[in-house]
């Protein structure tokens, strides 16, 4: 190959090459259903943010949007998420589920179902899902946070995962893949093995109006599971907090609490294990 600026930039960090924009985008498009694009950007803002943005134009369902590097991430609750330039994958896509608007609350959960399968089959980690929306790794450290975001019947799903992240760059909750195995990750493949395990399980879950359990996404999110059957502190948005044991997650994709005073049902809360039950994934 000649020595190109491309070529040259592509390679500039070994351990985290650029993505092929070109080849992952005709390798995801060339048999699918669902994936009508995948774009790279060296440096967005947040990827979410940009894909609603495209959405409100009526830019149909199935359009991916992955970042190099963002610089104004938002996690739940508004919280900043940050990762150095290509040292994990940070990718939103936009979906128009055709199913009853309470069954997307299971969107963030099927997204990590696919999330903690991919990983498993590209890298060995095994890994479990703390509700709603974090993979964690099997130390409870989180190794990735998911945000669903809606505008009119349009969903942008969003996913950022420590991949080559390093203990020095990261806080004391959170971990890699590359600190987990010990080694670098490849962030191509786990990137096209993850969108085709979405893929499988929307088409599943869309096809039958959103139902988890005729879907067996219900079965499926509770194996890898960490937070049901687990004693947990919930803090909801009003800044209150409740404690008790989580028992299920609900047809709305809602987490299920038996606390002292009686069993509630959260559709949104930040939630603390205080004492976790092993996955099963």
């Amino acid at each position: 190959m000649p020595d190109t600026p491309s070529s040259r930039s592509r390679w500039t960090d070994l351990e985290r090459p650029a993505l092929d924009a070109e080849a992952l985008q005709s390798a995801l498009v060339r048999d699918t259903s669902l994936w009508r694009s995948l774009e790279v950007l060296p440096e967005v803002g947040s990827t979410n943010t940009e894909l609603l943005d495209r959405a409100r134009d009526d830019l149909p369902e199935g359009a991916v949007l992955v970042a190099e590097h963002q610089v104004s991430g938002r996690g739940r609750l508004d919280r900043v998420w940050t990762s150095p330039p290509r040292a994990g994958l940070t990718v939103s896509f936009l979906l128009r589920p055709d199913v009853p608007a309470a069954r997307r609350g299971w969107l963030p959960l099927l997204t990590g179902v696919a999330l903690a399968e991919s990983v498993r089959e590209t890298t060995g980690v095994l890994s479990s899902l703390k509700w709603p929306n974090d993979l964690l790794a099997r130390d409870g450290r989180k190794l990735a946070g998911i945000l669903a975001q809606s505008s009119g019947d349009a969903v942008v799903v969003g996913v950022g995962l420590n991949v080559s992240t390093s203990a020095a760059e990261l806080p004391g909750t959170g971990t890699s893949l590359s600190v987990v195995t010990g080694g670098t990750v490849d962030r191509g493949p786990l990137l096209l093995a993850f969108l085709r395990a979405v893929e499988s399980r929307y088409r599943r879950w869309a096809t039958v109006l959103g139902d988890p359990v005729s879907s067996q996404l219900a079965q499926d999110y509770l194996g890898w599971s960490s937070t049901v059957g687990s004693e947990v502190e919930v803090t909801l948005p009003d800044g209150s907090a409740l404690h008790g044991t989580a028992q299920a997650v609900d047809w709305d994709g809602r987490l299920v609490v038996r606390t002292p005073e009686g069993t509630v049902e959260l559709a949104s809360g930040d939630v603390r294990h205080v004492r976790t039950r092993a996955a099963e994934g």
